[in-house]
C-alpha cells in the first residue's frame, strides 16, 4: 500500500506542478540595452499615494445626501488633473498590485509558490531608477521594494506589524501615522541641510502607503460608516500634504501627483479574485506634466459608472496598472512621439532577445519564427517612424510605434509559449497512462471480474524493456541538445515507466475486455453513462454550486431504484430527508455576505440537544455508565458551550470597538487545542467513536463560523451516519450472508488484510459517492476555487492583528473540518462493508484524475482574468484531492482508532 500510496503521490506532484511550467512561467525578459527618452522629463518628483483596498466606486461615488466623500479629489477632477478607473488583475492581493503599479508588469502566477512579500524574481522598478525614494506605510508592503537596495538610496519608515489589528477601536490611525511622519519629515528636512539638498534633487519619489481603508473594510464591510470615514480622512489629509509639499519646494510647479489603489474589495470585505469590486480602483493624476481636466459632452463605456458619479461630463482615461496612460500626460507632441518610440523599442528588445534564446534552444530544422514580425519589418517600421518624428509628423509616428509594439508583444506571446503543446502532450500522456495503470491494478488484484480469466503472463519479452530504453534514451538526447528544463526530462521521461507498466499487463488486458464481451451492452451502456454523468456533474460543480443541488436530489432518490425503501422504510427516509436538507446550502449565498451570529449560537444549541440525546440513549443502552465516558460527554458539551459564548461576547466586543477580549482568545486556542484530543478519549466504538469527534469538530468550528454555515458540517454528519446504516443495508443483501449490527462494531488498528473482500461494481458507487461528498465539503457554503469567498471575521475569536500564515492555517482548518468528518465516515464504511482501502484509494484517485483532465484541458491564460484566477483554482484543487486523500485517510485512521484514557490506562480492542 505505501508503495502506491507513493507512487501516486509522486506522479500527482508533477501532474501538478506541470502548469507552471506549460502556462505560468515567468514573462520576465533579463538581458536587453536599457532605452531612455532623449527628452528630460515635465517633473522632478513624485508624490505617489497608494490607499490599499480603496474601491473606486466609494470614492467617486456621492453619498445620500449628494455630497462627496472626498471633496478634494473631486475638486482636482473638475479643476486640476486628469482621472480614471485603474483595471488590475488578478489576484487582487497588495503585492502583485504594487509590483504591477511600480515596477510595470503583471507578476505571473508562479509567484503565488514563493511568497508576496519579497521579491521573487529579480525585476526592475521605478524606485530602483530614483536618485531617492522616501516612503512610509505597512512593513509587508515597504520592504519588497526596499530588498537588494545596493546603493542604499530606498528609505522606509513603518509602524510595527501588530498595529494592523482589524479589532482596533480606530484602524484610521494606519493612515494618521503615515501622514504625520511625512509632515514631520518636510518640517525636519527645512532644518537639516543634507536632507535638503536630498529632496531638490531630480528623480526623487515620495511613496505614502495607506492600509486604514483595507483594515476598516475587512473589520466592517465597504459600506459601513467606518470605511466611509477612512476615505473622509485620507481626503483631507490629501489636501493637507499637497499644501506641505507645494509650500516647501516655493510652488516650483516641478511635483507630479497620483492618488491611486492596489486592489477593491468585495461587498463582504474580501479580495483576491477578480470581480469588478476588486479590479476596478481609483486613479487620479495632477501637477507637473499631467493634463487639466477636459470637458466634453458624451461618452462611451461599457458601465453606467460616469452618470452614477455624476462625472458624465469629466473625460474619463482608464488605464491599466503597469501601462503609462500617455493620454494624461500634458506635455508636447514630440515628447510623445519621443516616450512611445523609446516604449516601442524596449519592447523590440525584450521580442528579439526571447527569440535568440529559443533559436538558439531549438534544432535548426524544428524551430519556426514569427513571422508577423521579421527582421527586415523591425528595420522598416523604426526607420520609418524615426523619419515621421523629424517630419514633425508625430501622430503618424505614435500610430506607428503602437503598431510595433501590438506586433512585439504578440511575438513575446508566441516564443513564451512556444513549447506548450509538447509538454501539455507528455502531460497528457503521463494522465492517461497513469489512470489505466490503476485500474489495472484494481481489476487484477482487488476484483473478482477477473477470478476464472488465466492472467498467467509468460516470461515478458525483452523487446518491451529495450523499446522503453530506447525511447528514453532518444528523448533525453533530445532535450539534452536544445538544453532544456531539468522539469522537461521529468514531464517527458515520466509517462515512459508509467505506459512500460500498462503494456507488461497485457495479458489482464485481454481477459478484461473478453470478460466485458460476456457483459449485456445494455446494461454496460448504462453502465457507463450514469458513471460519465456523475463526473460531468462533479465538473460542473466547480462552476455552479447549484449542481451540488441536482447531485444530491438524485442521491435521494437512490432507494427508489434499489430494494432498500422496502427493506429498510425508516433509514431509507432519513437518507432522504437529510440529502434534501444538505442540498438547501449550495443554494444559499457565499459564506460570509450576510453573518449572522444568531444562526451560529442555533447551530451549537443544535449540537447540545443532539448531544443530550445521545447521552440519554447510551445511559439506557448500557448496564453501566463509564464514569470516563460521562466526563468526556460533559466536557465536550461544556466545550460547546464555551464556543457559544465566546463567539457571542467576542461579536458584541468587536461592535464596541472594544477589541478581541483575552480571555475568550485563550478560550478559544484552548477548545482548538482539545478538539484534537478529545476523540480519543472516547471508546472505539463506531457510533461512539464518529459523535465525539463530531461535537469536538463543531466546537471549533463554531468558533470559525460567522453565519449559516455553521449548520454544514451538523447536517452533513447526519447524512454521514445514515450512510453509513445504508451501506449496511446494501451490503447485507448483495455480498455478506451474516450481518453484525452497527451499534457492535468497533473501529481497529491494524484491520486483518484477510477480512477484506474483493470489489464489485457497487464499490464503484462506493467511490464515488466518497468523492461527491468531498466536493461538497469543498463548495456547500462556497467557492473555495475563489479567494474572496473567504471572511476573514471568521478568524477573530482567535486573533484580530493581521497575520496572514496564522489566519489562512486557521481558516484551511475550517475547511477541512467537513472532509474530516466524511472520510471519518467513509472509515466506517471501510469497516462495516469490509473494503480494502487500498482499493478505494485507486479508485478515488481515477475519478479525481478523469476530473483534472478535464480542468486541465480547461486552464485558461487570456480572456477575463476572474476566468483565469478560477480556471487555476478548479485544477489545483482537483490534483490536491489526492494528496489531501492521504493526509485525511491518516488522520481519520488517527482519530477513529486510536484510544487515550482520562486515567491512563490505555484499553484495547477487537473486532
Amino acid at each position: 500500500m505505501l508503495l502506491y500510496v507513493t507512487l501516486g503521490l509522486l506522479v500527482h506532484f508533477v501532474f501538478f506542478a506541470s502548469i507552471f511550467d506549460i502556462y505560468f512561467t515567468s514573462p520576465l525578459v533579463h538581458g536587453m540595452t536599457p532605452q531612455f527618452t532623449p527628452l528630460p522629463p515635465p517633473a522632478k518628483r513624485l508624490m505617489l499615494f497608494v490607499a490599499d483596498g480603496l474601491r473606486a466606486d466609494k470614492l467617486y461615488e456621492l453619498d445620500e445626501d449628494g455630497n462627496s466623500r472626498a471633496p478634494f479629489v473631486r475638486n482636482i477632477i473638475m479643476n486640476e488633473g486628469s482621472w480614471g478607473i485603474s483595471h488590475t488583475r488578478v489576484p487582487t492581493e497588495s503585492r502583485p498590485g504594487h509590483v504591477a503599479m511600480i515596477a510595470g508588469f503583471y507578476e505571473d502566477v508562479s509567484a503565488v509558490a514563493k511568497g508576496w512579500k519579497e521579491n521573487p524574481v529579480e525585476f526592475d522598478s521605478l524606485l530602483n531608477e530614483t536618485r531617492y525614494t522616501w516612503s512610509w506605510g505597512s512593513p509587508d508592503i515597504l520592504a519588497m521594494f526596499a530588498k537588494g537596495d545596493l546603493r542604499s538610496h530606498i528609505f522606509t519608515e513603518s509602524y510595527d506589524a501588530s498595529s494592523e489589528d482589524f479589532g482596533a477601536h480606530d484602524v484610521t490611525k494606519l493612515d494618521t501615522w503615515v501622514f504625520d511622519h511625512v509632515k514631520e519629515f518636510f518640517h525636519a528636512a527645512r532644518n537639516n541641510q543634507s536632507l535638503f539638498s536630498k529632496v531638490n534633487e531630480d528623480k526623487i519619489v515620495f511613496f505614502l502607503h495607506l492600509l486604514g481603508i483595507d483594515t476598516n473594510g475587512h473589520a466592517h464591510r465597504p459600506s459601513s460608516r467606518e470605511y466611509s470615514d477612512n476615505i473622509k480622512l485620507v481626503d483631507k489629509e490629501l489636501k493637507e500634504i499637497e499644501s506641505t509639499v507645494k509650500d516647501f519646494y516655493g510652488n516650483d510647479g516641478k511635483t507630479a501627483f497620483i492618488f491611486t489603489a492596489d486592489h477593491g474589495m468585495t461587498d463582504w470585505g474580501s479580495h483576491g479574485a477578480g470581480h469588478p469590486l476588486e479590479t476596478c480602483t481609483p486613479f487620479i493624476a495632477w501637477g507637473a506634466g499631467i493634463r487639466l481636466p477636459q470637458k466634453v459632452s458624451a461618452q462611451k463605456f461599457d458601465d453606467s459608472y460616469l452618470q452614477e458619479w455624476k462625472l458624465e461630463n469629466w473625460k474619463r482615461q482608464d488605464i491599466n496598472q503597469g501601462i503609462i496612460p500617455v493620454d494624461m500626460l500634458n506635455t508636447s507632441d514630440l515628447f510623445k512621439a519621443e516616450s512611445m518610440f523609446t516604449n516601442a523599442v524596449q519592447i523590440l528588445e525584450q521580442f528579439k532577445v526571447k527569440m535568440t534564446q529559443k533559436k538558439e534552444a531549438t534544432l535548426s530544422f524544428l524551430f519556426t519564427p514569427f513571422k508577423s514580425l521579421s527582421d527586415t519589418k523591425q528595420a522598416n517600421i523604426l526607420r520609418k517612424a524615426r523619419y515621421y518624428i523629424k517630419q514633425k509628423k508625430y501622430d503618424e509616428a505614435v500610430s506607428l510605434c503602437r503598431q510595433l509594439i501590438h506586433l512585439a508583444l504578440r511575438g513575446l506571446a508566441y516564443y513564451h509559449t512556444y513549447d506548450r503543446f509538447f509538454l501539455a502532450f507528455n502531460v497528457v500522456l503521463g494522465f492517461v497512462g497513469w489512470t489505466s495503470y490503476a485500474s489495472l491494478l484494481i481489476i487484477k488484484s482487488h476484483c473478482n471480474l477477473m477470478r476464472g480469466v488465466s492472467t498467467e503472463a509468460k516470461n515478458p519479452s525483452r523487446l518491451l524493456p529495450c523499446a522503453f530504453v530506447a525511447v528514453g534514451v532518444s528523448v533525453t538526447f533530445f532535450l539534452l541538445i536544445q538544453a532544456c528544463p531539468w522539469t522537461y526530462y521529468v514531464y517527458c521521461l515520466l509517462p515512459l515507466p508509467i505506459w512500460y507498466a500498462v503494456l507488461r499487463e497485457i495479458p489482464v488486458i485481454q481477459g478484461f475486455v473478453t470478460l466485458l464481451s460476456t457483459f449485456p451492452p445494455r446494461r454496460f451502456l448504462g453502465y457507463l453513462l450514469l458513471f460519465i454523468l456523475g463526473v460531468e456533474v462533479l465538473v460542473l460543480s466547480f462552476f455552479y454550486r447549484y449542481m451540488l443541488t441536482a447531485g444530491l436530489v438524485a442521491l435521494a432518490a437512490w432507494p427508489f431504484i434499489t430494494a432498500l425503501w422496502t427493506r429498510a422504510k425508516s433509514i431509507s427516509l432519513s437518507w432522504i430527508f437529510f440529502c434534501l436538507l444538505l442540498a438547501v446550502f449550495p443554494l444559499m449565498p457565499v459564506v460570509g455576505r450576510k453573518p449572522d451570529i444568531f444562526l451560529v449560537v442555533g447551530a451549537g444549541l443544535l449540537v447540545l440537544l443532539l448531544s443530550l440525546f445521545v447521552v440519554t440513549s447510551v445511559i439506557k443502552r448500557k448496564d453501566s455508565f463509564i464514569n470516563e465516558e460521562l466526563v468526556l460527554h460533559l466536557l465536550q458539551m461544556l466545550s460547546v458551550v464555551f464556543s457559544m459564548c465566546v463567539v457571542y461576547g467576542t461579536h458584541h466586543s468587536l461592535l464596541k470597538k472594544q477589541g478581541l477580549p483575552l480571555l475568550n482568545q485563550i478560550v478559544s486556542w484552548t477548545i482548538l487545542a482539545s478538539s484534537f484530543v478529545m476523540p480519543l478519549l472516547s471508546p472505539p466504538v463506531l457510533f461512539d467513536r464518529l459523535f465525539s469527534i463530531l461535537v469536538s469538530s463543531m466546537s471549533t468550528y463554531l468558533l470559525l463560523s460567522t453565519g449559516y454555515e455553521a449548520l454544514f458540517p451538523l447536517v452533513l454528519s447526519c447524512l454521514m451516519f445514515v450512510w453509513i446504516h445504508m451501506e449496511q443495508e446494501t451490503l447485507q443483501h448483495s455480498v455478506v450472508s451474516c450481518k453484525q449490527k452497527v451499534s457492535t462494531i468497533q473501529f481497529a488498528c491494524n484491520t486483518d488484510a484477510a477480512q477484506c473482500r474483493d470489489l464489485c461494481l457497487d464499490d464503484i458507487r462506493r467511490a464515488f459517492f466518497l468523492v461527491f461528498f468531498l466536493v461538497t465539503a469543498f463548495f456547500g457554503t462556497g467557492n473555495i476555487a475563489s479567494v474572496n469567498s473567504f471572511d476573514p471575521s471568521s478568524v477573530y475569536c482567535f486573533l484580530t492583528v493581521f497575520s496572514p500564515f496564522k489566519m489562512g492555517a486557521l481558516i484551511m482548518w475550517k475547511i477541512l473540518i467537513p472532509f474530516v468528518l466524511v472520510m471519518c465516515a467513509f472509515e466506517a464504511v471501510q469497516v462495516t462493508t469490509q473494503l480494502s482501502s487500498k482499493s478505494l484509494f485507486l479508485m478515488v484517485i481515477n475519478i479525481s484524475d478523469i476530473m483534472a483532465l478535464h480542468f486541465f484541458f480547461l486552464i485558461k491564460d487570456h480572456g477575463s482574468w476572474l476566468d483565469i484566477g478560477t480556471s487555476i483554482s478548479h485544477y489545483v484543487i482537483v490534483m490536491s484531492m489526492t494528496i489531501f486523500m492521504v493526509f485525511l485517510n491518516c488522520l481519520a485512521q488517527m482519530l477513529t482508532t486510536r484510544k487515550l484514557s482520562l486515567c491512563g490506562r490505555p484499553k484495547s480492542h477487537v473486532i
